[in-house]
């Protein structure tokens, strides 16, 4: 479930990458008017304005939901990190071991090293 929210999180901050580059900004109504053709746009003059803005606002909700869920669920995941599981491990094969009684003797011919 994870990775189907993470798939169409990457595709919807893609396609609003997308349709901010596309759309011109409120200075490209000057430019135009000088012949530099920025209003002549697949959608119209005002058609284009409209439909980018309504689809911009409708994949940024997406991507922000996506967000929140992918917060959510990676704050609130039930498998523990491997940190813990390995010092769960520890913790129980210490208490498993029986500890010795005798405590070691030094090796044979070790008294005469100075010291």
């Amino acid at each position: 479930m994870e990775k189907l929210i993470l798939v169409i999180h990457v595709l919807a901050a893609l396609v609003v990458i997308g349709l901010v580059l596309l759309q011109h900004g409120k200075g490209a109504d000057m430019g135009a008017s000088f012949g530099s053709g920025a209003s002549g746009s697949l959608f119209g003059v005002s058609g284009s304005a409209n439909f980018m803005s309504k689809a911009t606002a409708v994949f940024v909700m997406i991507f922000f939901s996506t967000s929140l869920t992918l917060a959510y669920m990676s704050s609130h995941r039930v498998s523990g990190s491997v940190v813990k599981a390995n010092a769960a491990n520890i913790v129980n094969s210490a208490k498993v071991a029986p500890a010795s009684a005798a405590t070691p003797k030094a090796p044979a011919g070790t008294d005469d090293i100075p010291k």
